[in-house]
């Protein structure tokens, strides 16, 4: 009888980075692969950007039949995410650029506003057991038994 192989948990996960690494990279290959078969299509005048909207229009359409999401968005979404898929066809760098930058002033707003946010710490037993030390028993005229901090 065959003694069962074993495999370090370093091992296993070795080798699942390296699918993961072996996925992401089949991915970005196809990404581009795609990228380039659409953008000559689009010049050929085989897709118009009606066509796009259109697309954009039924995918979510489908999504919502499928469940996946819970309502169609608006013309005003359905307008973004298809002018955004149109300045990658076009290879249109700069508007491109300026989307990201733009999308990254938003996310720093965002985390600076979250920072801004006040947060709740909760004391360790051992914090609270000094302040049981502290405070002065019940009864004694004092405020005890209270463990609120502000």
């Amino acid at each position: 009888m065959q003694m069962p192989m074993q495999i370090s948990l370093e091992e296993v996960i070795t080798m699942l980075l390296s699918r993961v690494e072996s996925l992401s990279l089949n991915d970005e290959n196809n990404k581009t692969r795609f990228n380039i078969v659409l953008r000559t299509l689009y010049k050929k005048g085989f897709i118009t950007d009606q066509e796009i909207r259109d697309s954009v229009k039924e995918e979510h359409r489908m999504l919502k039949e499928l469940g996946m999401i819970q309502e169609e968005p608006g013309e005003d979404v359905v307008n973004t995410v298809a002018e955004n898929i149109l300045q990658w066809v076009r290879g249109d760098v700069a508007a491109i650029r300026k989307s990201m930058e733009e999308y990254e002033k938003k996310l720093k707003e965002y985390a600076r506003e979250e920072q801004k946010k006040s947060s709740l710490t909760v004391a360790s037993p051992e914090v609270l057991h000094q302040l049981d030390r502290l405070s002065p028993p019940p009864g004694s005229g004092g405020r005890g038994g209270g463990k609120l901090i502000i």
